[in-house]
C-alpha cells in the first residue's frame, strides 16, 4: 500500500497529518504478528502502543485507565497533545476502518470525491443491512442479492479499486465478523455503525462514527475525538442461573439512561469480569451504544485469550500475553464516576417498551405491563442480531428450547433466529442447535441485521395494531423493528426471549413460573447451560470474502449511472458566505416522543426519526432520494403531527421534506429546533447529510448525541445548544432565527441568536457550541470533505 503523488500533496498540506502506513515500520522484530489473516503485511504494534503510553503516563504523572492507554497510545503526537478528559480534542491514528453496506455507500462516495487513489489503513465493507427478513435465510438472501445487485456491485468494485476488503452478502453482521477476524486487545478501530463498540469484548477500543470520519482515517488524516471521560463499572460476584451478560448492560442502561454515557468510555473491571465469556463481554459493550457511550471496553483476560485461539489467532493471544500489563488498567487509576454491580445479586432483566433504558427485573414485568396496559401476549420472539448471536447465545437458547421439546411443547409465539455470521450459522447447524431451534418452532433468518434494523416484512399484525414482541436486540425505539408505532418491543437475553416465546406471555418468569407439558404435567425450565465455544473448531461455512487485488486497483473503474435511483455521485456543498445567518425559517420545532411507564411524553428524536431505516435503506447511496425521508418520523410540537408542518411561504401544510425542498427552491434557508439528546441512536450520517442537502443551516437543541453532533459538523451544519435550556420554550413554530457572531466564530465562544416572532416581538439569547478550530474550518469550507480538497 503506497501513496501516489496526489496523496504526497496532502501530506505537504497537512504537515504532521498523513502517514505513509497505518503503523510504524519500527516494531519488535521478534514478535511480528499480522493484524489478521487477510492482511499478512500489516502487523500488531504493541511496542509503539507501549512507547506512546509511557510518554503520556510520564507527562500526566498518574496511573492510566485501560481505555486511556489504548486511546492515548494511538495519539498522533503523544509528546505535544493537550490531554484533558471531557475538554480537549485528541488527534488519533486508528488502526483500521470497518463499514456496513448501508453507510459504506455514502462513505465510499465521499472517498471517491476526495480524489485519493487508495485507502491508507486496512479497511473493510460488510454486507449485512440490505437483507430483508421475509420467508427464511436462503430465499431472503437470494432475493436481496437480486434487488441490491447494483449496490453490491458498486461496493465490491469500489473496494477493489481503493484497496478495501469486501465481505459479501450472507457473510454475517459486521460486528460479529470484526470480533471473529479483526478485533484484538489494544486495537483502535472505527466503524460506520453505532454498535461498533461490540469489539470492546475483545479488549479493543472500537468506536462508531459517521462516514465522513471514516473517510478521514482512510485518507490518512488524523481522526479527531473529544477526549472521553471514563466511567468505571466494577463487577463483583459471578454470573449464574438465568442471569446473563445481557442483564449486565440492561441493568447499566437502567442506571445511566440513554444519555448517561455521552462523552465517556465505559470501562468494566473487577473480579466479576472473569465469569463472563468473551462474546458475553462483546454483548455488554455492543449495547453500550444505548447509553450514549463513546465506546465500552473490558481488560484482557484468559476468556479473550481462549476466544482468540479458537478463532485462529493464537499468535495474537501469545503476543498479548507478553504485553498483558499494557492491556489492563494501571493500579490506582481513577474514573470520573463509578457504578458497582454484584453479579451474585443481579437478576434477569427485560427493558422497554419504546426505549432501551426502561429496565425491569423479570419478576416485575408482568405487574408493570398490566398496570400500564401493555399487551401481555407475546406475538413474536426474535433472537440473534449483532448483540446476541454468538455460539454461546445460540447454545443457551437451544438449551431452553430442548427442555420444551422434551415435554412436547413448541413456541406459542412466532420465533426467529438470526445467526451473527456464516461461521456461526455453519457451526450451530453442524452441532445441532439449528435443528433444536427449528423444531421448537423457530425460523432461521439470513446472516444479517434483519428485523433489528427494520428489515422485516412483518405480516402477522396490521399497522397500528397494539402488540408485544420480545427480542435479544439492542434498540427498541418506536416502530424501529416493524414500522408499526403500536408495537411494544422489549429487549432481553436470548434465553429469556426463547422462554417467553415458548410461554407466549410477557408475565412468564422462568425462574419461578411453571409450564404445562403436553401430558398435562407442570414443570419448570432449568437455567440454560451451553458451551462458551464449540468443542470442535468453528466451521467457517462458505467463503464470503473478496480480497482487494494484489496488483492494486488503479486500472479499475467504478461507474455510477446518472439515472440510478440507488446511487448518486456527490456534489460539494456550498461554502459559508462570510456573514451571519439571517432570518432562517423554522422548518420544524421537534417535540420528539418518549414513552415512560406507558405514558406519552415529549423529548425523544432519534436518528430513526430524522432518517428512517427499513424500506429507506435502499436509497442510502442516493442523497436526493434518501432525503425524502428527512424528519418524517419527528413529532411537530405545533400539532403533535408526524410529517405535517406548515409551509410559511404558502400557508399550506405538507410533509417535512416537501416543505424543505420548497424553501430551498425559493432561496430560504432553514433551521430545526429540538429537545434533549437529539440524534440518539444510529451512526447514520444521512441524518446530517439530508438537512444540509435540503437547505438546512443550523440545528438548535438542548443537547446532542455524540455521533450525530459530529456528523452535522462534518457536513457544514451548525449544531448549537441552548445556553439556557428554558430558551427552547421561547421559540415558536413560525419564527425566523438569525445566528450572530459568525465573523468571530471561535472555540469556546458562544454565538448569539435573534428570534423574530410573527407578532413583531423578538427574543435574544446565547447559543453554545463545541467546535474546535479545525471544525470551524469545516463550517467555513462548507464541509469537512470540502476542506480536505482545499488542502490537497
Amino acid at each position: 500500500m503506497s501513496f501516489q503523488p496526489r496523496t504526497r500533496l496532502l501530506v505537504l498540506a497537512l504537515g504532521q497529518g498523513v502517514r505513509r502506513l497505518h503503523v510504524s515500520a519500527a516494531f519488535n522484530a521478534k514478535a511480528k504478528v499480522s493484524m489478521s489473516r487477510f492482511e499478512p503485511s500489516n502487523f500488531v504494534n504493541y511496542e509503539k502502543l507501549n512507547e506512546n503510553v509511557n510518554i503520556v503516563r510520564k507527562r500526566l504523572n498518574r496511573p492510566l485507565t485501560l481505555s486511556e492507554k489504548i486511546v492515548y497510545g494511538h495519539l498522533d503526537d503523544p509528546v505535544g497533545q493537550d490531554i484533558a478528559r471531557g475538554r480537549t480534542y485528541l488527534r488519533l491514528r486508528p488502526d483500521r476502518v470497518a463499514m456496513q453496506d448501508a453507510t459504506a455507500q455514502m462513505a465510499m462516495l465521499q472517498f471517491i470525491s476526495s480524489g485519493l487513489p487508495q485507502v491508507a489503513v486496512p479497511s473493510t465493507i460488510h454486507c449485512d443491512h440490505l437483507i430483508e427478513a421475509q420467508i427464511g435465510g436462503a430465499k431472503d438472501l437470494a432475493r436481496a442479492k437480486d434487488i441490491n445487485a447494483e449496490v453490491y456491485n458498486f461496493l465490491a468494485s469500489a473496494g477493489a479499486k481503493y484497496g478495501v476488503g469486501f465481505w459479501k452478502p450472507g457473510s454475517g453482521i459486521i460486528h460479529q465478523i470484526i470480533l471473529e477476524n479483526y478485533a484484538y486487545p489494544g486495537v483502535l478501530l472505527i466503524g460506520t455503525d453505532s454498535h461498533t463498540p461490540n469489539g470492546g469484548g475483545l479488549g479493543s477500543i472500537c468506536i462508531g462514527v459517521g462516514g465522513a470520519d471514516a473517510v478521514d482515517v482512510m485518507a490518512g488524516i488524523p481522526w479527531e475525538l473529544k477526549c472521553p471521560n471514563v466511567i468505571g463499572v466494577k463487577l463483583t460476584g459471578k454470573l449464574s442461573g438465568w442471569t446473563s451478560p445481557k442483564d449486565v448492560i440492561l441493568k447499566v442502561a437502567g442506571i445511566l439512561t440513554v444519555k448517561g454515557g455521552t462523552g465517556a468510555i465505559v470501562e468494566y473491571h473487577g473480579p466479576g469480569v472473569d465469569s463472563i465469556s468473551c462474546t458475553g463481554m462483546a454483548t455488554i459493550c455492543n449495547m453500550g451504544a444505548e447509553i450514549g457511550a463513546t465506546t465500552s471496553v473490558f481488560p484482557y483476560n484468559h476468556r479473550m485469550k481462549t476466544y482468540l485461539e479458537k478463532t485462529g489467532r493464537g499468535d495474537i493471544a501469545a503476543l498479548a500475553d507478553d504485553y498483558a500489563d499494557l492491556l489492563v488498567p494501571d493500579a490506582g487509576c481513577e474514573y470520573d464516576s463509578m457504578v458497582e454491580i454484584n453479579l451474585d445479586e443481579l437478576k434477569p432483566h427485560i427493558n422497554g417498551p419504546f426505549t432501551p433504558d426502561l429496565a425491569h427485573p423479570m419478576a416485575d414485568i408482568g405487574a408493570t405491563a398490566v398496570k400500564n396496559g401493555w399487551p401481555l401476549q407475546v406475538k413474536v420472539g426474535l433472537i440473534g442480531s449483532c448483540t446476541n448471536s454468538s455460539y454461546e447465545d445460540m447454545g443457551r437458547s437451544a438449551s431452553v428450547a430442548k427442555q420444551a421439546l422434551d415435554k412436547g411443547l413448541k413456541c406459542k409465539a412466532a420465533f426467529t433466529i438470526t445467526p451473527g455470521s456464516e461461521q456461526i450459522r455453519a457451526t450451530i447447524e453442524r452441532d445441532g442447535y439449528s435443528k433444536i431451534l427449528g423444531d421448537v418452532g423457530g425460523m432461521v433468518l439470513a446472516n444479517a441485521c434483519g428485523p433489528c434494523i427494520g428489515q422485516w416484512d412483518r405480516r402477522d399484525v396490521k399497522k397500528g395494531e397494539k402488540n408485544t414482541i420480545v427480542t435479544s436486540y439492542n434498540r427498541n425505539f418506536t416502530a424501529r423493528n416493524d414500522a408499526n408505532p403500536a408495537t411494544h418491543a422489549f429487549v432481553a437475553s436470548p434465553e429469556i426471549v426463547t422462554a417467553l416465546a415458548i410461554a407466549g406471555t410477557l408475565d412468564f418468569n422462568p425462574e419461578v413460573d411453571y409450564l404445562t407439558a403436553a401430558n398435562g404435567e407442570k414443570f419448570k425450565l432449568k437455567p440454560p447451560s451451553a458451551d462458551e465455544l464449540p468443542k470442535l473448531d468453528f466451521d467457517p461455512g462458505q467463503d464470503t470474502y473478496q480480497h482487494p487485488p494484489a496488483e492494486g486497483g488503479s486500472k479499475l473503474r467504478v461507474d455510477v449511472s446518472p439515472t440510478s435511483t440507488r446511487l448518486q455521485l456527490l456534489e460539494p456543498f456550498d461554502k459559508w458566505a462570510g456573514g451571519d445567518l439571517e432570518d432562517l425559517q423554522i422548518l420544524i420545532k421537534v417535540s420528539g416522543q418518549r414513552i415512560i411507564w406507558g405514558l406519552f411524553r415529549r423529548g425523544k428524536c432519534t436518528t430513526d426519526h430524522i432518517s428512517a431505516a427499513g424500506p429507506w435503506l435502499k436509497f442510502r447511496g442516493h442523497l436526493d432520494n434518501i432525503s425524502n425521508n428527512m424528519l418524517i418520523g419527528a413529532v411537530n410540537i405545533e400539532n403533535d403531527g408526524v410529517n405535517k408542518i406548515k409551509n410559511q411561504l404558502t400557508g399550506e401544510y405538507g410533509g417535512v421534506p416537501d416543505v424543505a425542498r420548497h424553501y430551498k427552491a425559493n432561496g430560504l434557508s432553514w433551521v430545526v429546533v429540538g429537545d434533549d439528546n437529539y440524534g440518539e441512536g444510529s451512526s447514520r450520517e444521512h441524518a446530517a447529510l439530508e438537512p444540509r442537502h435540503l437547505g438546512g443551516r443550523c440545528i438548535i437543541v438542548k443537547s446532542f448525541a455524540r455521533i450525530h453532533e459530529t456528523n452535522l459538523k462534518k457536513q457544514g451544519m451548525l449544531p448549537l445548544t441552548f445556553q439556557n435550556p428554558a430558551d427552547y420554550d421561547k421559540i415558536r413554530p413560525d419564527d425566523k432565527i438569525s445566528i450572530k457572531g459568525l465573523a468571530t466564530f471561535a472555540p469556546g465562544k458562544p454565538l448569539s441568536t435573534v428570534v423574530k416572532h410573527s407578532d413583531g416581538t423578538k427574543d435574544e439569547f446565547q447559543l453554545n457550541h463545541t467546535f474546535n478550530e479545525t471544525q470551524i474550518e469545516w463550517f467555513q469550507a462548507g464541509s469537512a470533505l470540502n476542506r480536505m480538497k482545499e488542502l490537497q
